[in-house]
């Protein structure tokens, strides 16, 4: 069996948080997302995660808070395996801050979204997701 070589693409990015405990989820190809994106040459992982969350949501009072934790997946693209390494970070920002939508993203809503709520969230999101909402502390099982 021959073994596939797999890019690894590194990629940063926030779960935002507003003075209301809401967070900013983004929906995006049919999907609740959050806000992230690759890594450009010669920023550090927290300048990638401010200005990934700034481009995909117009936010730009962000505060970044602390390091929560490193998401994998694998998908393909253009023929390639690609194994994306998401670096996640909690962010404050307040809810009076403007949305726009990066629509050659394909982000079609921007949402400020309370754990009262998360329901939709949680019936359409990516796995990665739950681990991050976990790990941020605005998620528990059971």
């Amino acid at each position: 069996m021959k073994k596939t070589k797999r890019a690894i693409i590194q990629a940063g990015g926030g779960l935002v948080e507003n003075e209301k405990g809401e967070i900013l989820f983004m929906f995006r190809r049919g999907k609740w997302d959050l806000p992230k994106g690759k890594i450009d040459p010669g920023e550090t992982m927290e300048e990638c995660a401010l200005r990934e969350v700034e481009e995909e949501t117009g936010v730009s009072d962000l505060r970044l808070i602390k390091f929560l934790l490193v998401t994998t997946h694998d998908y393909a693209e253009g023929g390639k395996h690609i194994k994306k390494e998401s670096h996640w970070y909690l962010m404050k920002s307040s809810s009076r801050a403007k949305l726009i939508p990066q629509i050659e993203e394909d982000i079609s809503e921007l949402r400020w979204i309370g754990p009262a709520d998360f329901k939709i969230v949680l019936a359409n999101t990516y796995p990665a997701i739950l681990d991050v909402l976990r790990v941020g502390g605005h998620l528990v099982d059971g």
